[in-house]
């Protein structure tokens, strides 16, 4: 596999304000193969149900750190589903890369509480479905949110360590979730999503991202975290990077499994105050 990190001129916004946004450019990545997350062992997500002040009623997932110390608080990792767990079964829900932090190694190194809820209808909506370039959130997100707080108060989660990830669907809510709740993540990383209006890219400036997208993807275009990248640099964010795929289409890359590197990266990050 070979790796190629460079910088990438953003593009230019306006007359004047052109802005450099981190690119680190990987080639020699296949997608995630469903083989490395073969052994998680699914049982050890309990499953739940909660109801939102709206009504909305949403299944979930939520996997607990293996050997919890008392008195010690704990990350609480938000992953969200793409398109294709959309339901009301308690499983669909779990991908790839939510099983595999019930992976043993993992799990052992990141001790965290990881949400899994599940959408009973889309989580983001595209201005086009068919080319999306602005996302925006559904009225099912704000329940999800809901039930972000209500597990942070039941468990013993450091509030200061919520994250927010998740491939396609669950990229574009990732994004639209830092949008819905400012403060709430202390960091996040959207995969293949579709990136929020960008006159919105001042209201992100703060949170550490890291963002990751197939150069090929044809179903959710780069070009939308491209341009959303650039636009959060214009406005002065310094806590992003932009992790690009050669070849890579609309699937989730297989370095995000064990993926060591994101996570030690991801549990790094800790809201401001």
């Amino acid at each position: 596999m070979t790796v190629r990190r460079t910088l990438a001129f953003g593009l230019c916004l306006g007359l004047a304000a052109c802005t450099t946004v981190p690119v680190a450019r990987i080639s020699g990545v296949p997608p995630l193969d469903a083989a490395a997350v073969a052994a998680a062992p699914l049982d050890d997500f309990s499953a739940g149900t909660f109801t939102a002040p709206d009504g909305t009623a949403l299944r979930y997932r939520l996997l607990a750190p293996a050997a919890p110390v008392p008195g010690r608080r704990y990350p609480l990792v938000v992953q969200f589903h793409g398109s294709g767990g959309i339901g009301t079964d308690n499983i669909g829900q779990l991908e790839n890369a939510a099983r595999a932090w019930a992976l043993p190694a993992i799990r052992s190194r990141y001790p965290a509480f990881v949400l899994v809820p599940q959408f009973p209808v889309r989580s983001a909506l595209y201005d086009d479905p068919k080319a999306p370039r602005v996302s925006y959130a559904a009225p099912a997100l704000d329940a999800a949110l809901t039930l972000v707080d209500a597990i942070a108060m039941q468990y013993p989660v450091d509030r200061d360590r919520v994250y927010a990830t998740g491939f396609s669907m669950g990229g574009s809510t990732t994004w639209l979730s830092l949008l819905a709740r400012p403060g709430l993540f202390a960091a996040a990383m959207p995969i293949s999503g579709i990136a929020p209006d960008r006159a919105r890219a001042a209201e992100l400036v703060d949170v550490p991202l890291l963002i990751l997208h197939g150069q090929a993807d044809d179903e959710n275009p780069i070009e939308a975290d491209r341009a959303m990248a650039t636009a959060i640099r214009a406005a002065g964010g310094r806590r992003l990077r932009l992790r690009e795929y050669a070849g890579l289409g609309h699937r989730p890359p297989a370095e995000l499994v064990p993926g060591s590197w994101w996570r030690d990266w991801l549990f790094a990050q800790h809201r401001s105050h």
